[in-house]
């Protein structure tokens, strides 16, 4: 076998993107044992391995490297080949807005493909919690927005995102009481359902940390201070991923939504949206 299916190296490239065989399926719409099976054909034809596979993480070989880095330039060309033909006039400016961990997981591949096929199309991304951009959607600050459905605001389906506890390895700080929670600022969705499933099998708890920030969540987890209740998507590979059976309540799926604002009838915000949707829903 001397070919390179471009679709198992777009399986290829999203299992090393999300270090993880369910969440790379779910982003290239295929089911995990269709992906694992097609990565295994192809390692058994290069006669080496590409990723090493655990229990809890998926890390990627120095020859899957390589080969990852020739997967990136494959499809970024024919990305680029399907719009010098399909639209190669389009031009304008999009603004979406983002929160923080949708930013860093769901959209950067999004973003880079749409970037690659629409070079003329100039985005611009502002990154706020979900809450915080409503108001920039109603006076069309932004032209679209990918969030958590939040009241008052119509959008688009996209799917239900898994919410699960997170916490650091070095130290099992979720056997505690009161549990130590990092949580997303007043008005989060994240934080509401958390609180809420807590309350409910009674759990004590305190907040050692409320941010606006992913990344300040993380950090507290990684130091082991708390754990913090975060979309599955946005878990660094590092971290554990905890459920009922380190004593912790089952957290609500998260809505994302596709909002666009009333000014945002014109084709860059059209094309961009229509790629969002086909690309993120499962």
């Amino acid at each position: 076998m001397k070919k390179l299916d471009l679709d198992v190296l777009e399986m290829l490239v999203a299992v090393a993107d999300t270090g993880s065989f369910v969440r790379g399926a779910e982003s290239v719409r295929r089911s995990p044992s269709a992906v694992s099976m097609q990565i295994k054909t192809l390692e058994e034809a290069l006669g080496k391995p590409l990723f090493v596979r655990s229990t809890r993480n998926v890390a990627i070989t120095a020859e899957g490297r390589t080969l990852l880095d020739y997967g990136r330039r494959m499809l970024a060309m024919r990305e680029e080949a399907w719009a010098s033909v399909v639209r190669p006039e389009m031009k304008g400016r999009v603004t979406i807005g983002v929160p923080d961990d949708y930013a860093s997981s769901l959209l950067p591949q999004v973003l880079a493909k749409f970037a690659i096929a629409h070079p003329r199309v100039e985005i611009r991304v502002i990154g706020l919690p979900s809450s915080e951009l409503v108001p920039l959607l109603k006076d069309n600050t932004l032209d679209l927005a990918c969030f958590t459905k939040t009241r008052g605001v119509a959008g688009e389906f996209i799917r239900f995102e898994p919410m699960v506890w997170v916490g650091s390895p070095a130290r099992k700080v979720w056997k505690e009481r009161p549990l130590s929670i990092a949580v997303f600022a007043h008005g989060s969705t994240a934080r509401a359902y958390a609180i809420s499933a807590l309350q409910r099998e009674n759990i004590k708890y305190r907040m050692s940390y409320e941010s606006p920030s992913l990344l300040g969540l993380i950090s507290m987890v990684e130091a082991g201070l708390a754990i913090a209740p975060l979309a599955r998507c946005s878990v660094p590979a590092h971290l554990v991923q905890l459920s009922q059976n380190d004593g912790l309540p089952p957290l609500n799926d998260l809505e994302v939504v596709l909002a666009r604002s009333a000014r945002s009838g014109r084709p860059p915000c059209d094309f961009l949206a229509e790629q969002i949707l086909a690309d993120l829903r499962v």
